[in-house]
């Protein structure tokens, strides 16, 4: 492309070229200019406050004041958002119990031209919320879907956590059964990243000791009623926070639980050093108490550690051999 015909192509999309044809950024986006002004036509993604009313975005307000139709998780709870701000949008609820039935109606909608949103409880849609679906017909339809973006429960635990944030693995909610929720533990023992979960309250202490028995020593943060009145943010050693809640019972509101990842800077064990001290663990236990040992010492995967064992205890010669 010659430098005139950039030159055209960035007067068209509204960019201020240089003296050499070149494109700059100094002119205002076309989002800025029409701020207040009716969003085009499509799908929009937009994050509502996770407690705080007053943590939503100027453009949240002109799009949710502005669209069509509201697509709401629960419309009892997105009304109340509308009514401190003093908006009027019809609504219409959108869920994962009735998705099948709705999702086709707001599509035909979507393709006449409307401008819906969509919005979660709390939070930003999609993270651990219904609307995957809806976002994945509207693109194969060439419906334009457009993400307005706000507060997140998951970004602010991991902002005030004190853990690295520049790797970080979201893993939305464990399963409620111990069994699950330790082989889920086990797939994430290895991740070499900061790990964020929602969690339960009442089921906040077993899933910390399942944490510090399958993840071993790291240190983790526990959010609580983030951006509330009453919000908390507990830190420490996994083992001490599974402890406390214990102790302590379910904590009021809802929870996020940010672990730290595997310390780089720990003592290394080479191989035969871990299978030097997984036999001294089965000399005085079962396979798995052996597993669960060597990883809160290691911070190994109990996963890998428990097959380990068994090839040693299968190999081990059988005492009453001469």
């Amino acid at each position: 492309m010659t430098k005139p015909d950039k030159a055209l192509q960035s007067k068209a999309s509204g960019e201020s070229p240089d003296s050499n044809g070149v494109a700059s950024d100094s002119a205002p986006e076309p989002s800025d200019a029409d701020a207040g002004s009716k969003p085009s036509p499509g799908l929009y993604i937009v994050a509502t406050p996770i407690g705080n009313l007053r943590d939503i975005t100027l453009r949240a307000l002109d799009t949710l004041r502005s669209a069509d139709l509201i697509a709401c998780e629960d419309t009892r709870v997105t009304a109340r958002l509308l009514a401190a701000h003093g908006l009027r949008t019809p609504m219409t609820a959108y869920h994962d119990h009735n998705a099948a039935r709705v999702r086709p109606r707001l599509l035909r909608r979507l393709a006449a031209g409307e401008t819906i949103a969509l919005v979660s409880d709390a939070g930003t849609p999609l993270v651990s919320d219904p609307g995957y679906r809806l976002v994945r017909d509207a693109i194969e339809a060439d419906i334009p879907v457009t993400a307005v973006p706000g507060a997140s429960a998951l970004l602010s635990a991991l902002a005030i956590a004190g853990l690295p944030t520049d790797r970080f693995l979201f893993a939305g909610f464990l399963p409620s059964r111990d069994a699950a929720r330790r082989r889920t533990l086990e797939d994430l023992a290895d991740v070499g990243a900061t790990l964020v979960f929602f969690e339960s309250a009442q089921r906040l202490a077993r899933s910390l000791r399942a944490m510090a028995d399958v993840l071993g020593p790291r240190e983790a943060t526990v959010a609580r009623e983030l951006t509330k009145r009453f919000e908390e943010s507990r830190r420490g050693a996994l083992d001490a926070l599974a402890a406390h809640y214990a102790g302590a019972g379910p904590p009021k509101g809802e929870v996020v639980v940010v672990v730290g990842p595997p310390d780089a800077a720990a003592p290394t064990h080479d191989d035969a050093a871990v299978d030097a001290m997984l036999r001294d663990a089965l000399a005085a236990g079962s396979v798995k108490d052996a597993a669960a040992a060597v990883a809160a010492q290691t911070g190994r995967s109990r996963k890998a550690l428990y097959q380990r064992a068994l090839t040693l205890r299968r190999a081990a010669p059988d005492p009453g051999t001469p």
